[in-house]
């Protein structure tokens, strides 16, 4: 991929971004937002600030990168011709979205066939933009622009783990997450895809999931990897079609957490 096609992809990315951005806020905290249910057992909401944001961002590679193809949450898939496959999740996090709090992001990824190669965390309401790959590794937000780096920690014991649910995802699932939290130093619930960007900005050290799809991750694992940060399945193995997920700072921190959650 030469210099030229790696700013193309930049330019489009940063522009569905703010795309995205403009599509959706006015709906954050809006008076009655209304937030459907995709599914007939459980709740999987969305909403019209999930659709309009996907649309905005399809809009954009319809006119800068229509050879490439696209999956996004919404709206399901279109085949390109390029090898090259946008991955996008207008909103990571609707239940947050429609809470209140803003810890809900836009995740933007690009892919080839071994997986993500750049990928976008951004969270409208704060204004803050998490960047990986293709040699960046940043954040631009109310602070300034600042280098990414993942966090050095000693150990499973000096560590802060998060997770969106309590009860992570099967019975089984949920006691490996626990066997890891118990040695932790300290464990934090609900942050959506926010908690992935916090690991890349060398605020935590692991997050650790279950039940995800490849929409949820391949932005986070884009951006993690950029900033040093290892991220794979409980198996040791790629991550990127989703399941269950691990990802933390560094290998050492990683290997430890890997080992417990093997049992499981």
């Amino acid at each position: 991929m030469t210099g030229k096609d790696q700013d193309g992809i930049k330019r489009a990315a940063f522009a569905m971004a703010e795309a995205a951005r403009s599509a959706i806020l006015p709906y954050f905290r809006a008076d009655g937002l209304v937030a459907e249910n995709k599914l007939e057992s459980g709740f999987d909401p969305v909403t019209a600030g999930d659709r309009a944001g996907e649309a905005a961002m399809r809009a954009i590679l319809a006119e800068m990168r229509p050879d490439d193809g696209i999956f996004g949450e919404e709206m399901g898939r279109h085949e390109g011709v390029s090898g090259l496959t946008w991955v996008l999740d207008p909103i990571d996090g609707t239940r947050g979205f429609m809470s209140g709090t803003p810890t809900w992001g836009v995740l933007i990824a690009l892919s080839d066939a071994n997986g993500p190669v750049f990928g976008i965390i951004d969270q409208p309401y704060i204004g803050e933009r998490f960047v990986g790959g293709l040699g960046e590794a940043f954040v631009e937000g109310p602070q300034g622009r600042k280098a990414l780096a993942t966090r050095k920690t000693g150990g499973l014991g000096e560590a802060t783990l998060f997770t969106t649910f309590p009860e992570v995802g099967s019975e089984a699932e949920a006691a490996g997450f626990r066997a890891v939290s118990e040695q932790v130093r300290l464990t934090r619930y609900g942050m959506d895809c926010y908690a992935y960007a916090l690991v890349a900005a060398g605020q935590v050290d692991l997050v650790i999931e279950a039940g995800l799809n490849d929409y949820d991750v391949q932005a986070p694992i884009a951006v993690i990897e950029a900033a040093g940060g290892v991220v794979t399945d409980w198996q040791g193995d790629p991550a990127h079609q989703g399941g269950r997920i691990i990802a933390a700072a560094n290998a050492e921190i990683h290997a430890e957490a890997l080992e417990i959650l093997r049992r499981y």
